[in-house]
């Protein structure tokens, strides 16, 4: 009897280290989805190094006030995933959303960003985004044009000076 509770307790450790530690984690209900979607959803997170695992919702209450995360339990109701995303803030959500648009029995519940309660609206806005090397090339794109700017300029200068010239 002691062994099934220290396994439980170790589970219930794991899982409030998974939520503190994470960037973003993603809560899912999943009923609808036959084993072949699973597999494919699964499949995508893995690609994206995002860990969904389904936890018991006792033990995932339990985690949720160890990691001083009470909020979430009003979503640990009924069948439950949970998307851990321990390097990208937006893949999870990405995914998760892109997996609903396609499959409605996929059904996102809420999550946490960052230590923080995301309410649904902030995980769809999360998934809105795009990914780190969209957002860098973004950036390079807006730092690249006042020299390209320049550069248009500096040719139109010359070649107006060259017609003149002429």
């Amino acid at each position: 009897m002691s062994k099934v509770i220290e396994n439980k307790k170790q589970v219930v450790s794991e899982i409030a280290t998974k939520l503190r530690e994470s960037e973003s984690t993603v809560l899912v209900d999943y009923r609808g989805l036959d084993v072949a979607e699973v597999t494919e959803l699964r499949q995508q997170l893995r690609e994206a190094g995002v860990e969904f695992k389904v936890y018991k919702n006792t033990m995932s209450r339990r985690a949720a006030d160890q990691a001083e995360l009470s909020e979430l339990n009003e979503v640990l109701v009924g069948p439950t995933a949970i998307a851990f995303s321990n390097d990208d803030v937006i893949a999870p959500a990405k995914i998760l959303n892109n997996f609903a648009k396609e499959h409605e029995a996929l059904e996102i519940k809420g999550g946490v960003i960052q230590g923080n309660i995301a309410t649904l609206e902030q995980i769809k806005e999360l998934a809105d985004l795009p990914n780190y090397e969209g957002l860098l090339s973004m950036l390079l794109s807006v730092l690249q044009a006042p020299v390209r700017n320049f550069a248009y300029a500096a040719k139109a200068v010359a070649e107006q000076r060259e017609e003149q010239g002429a």
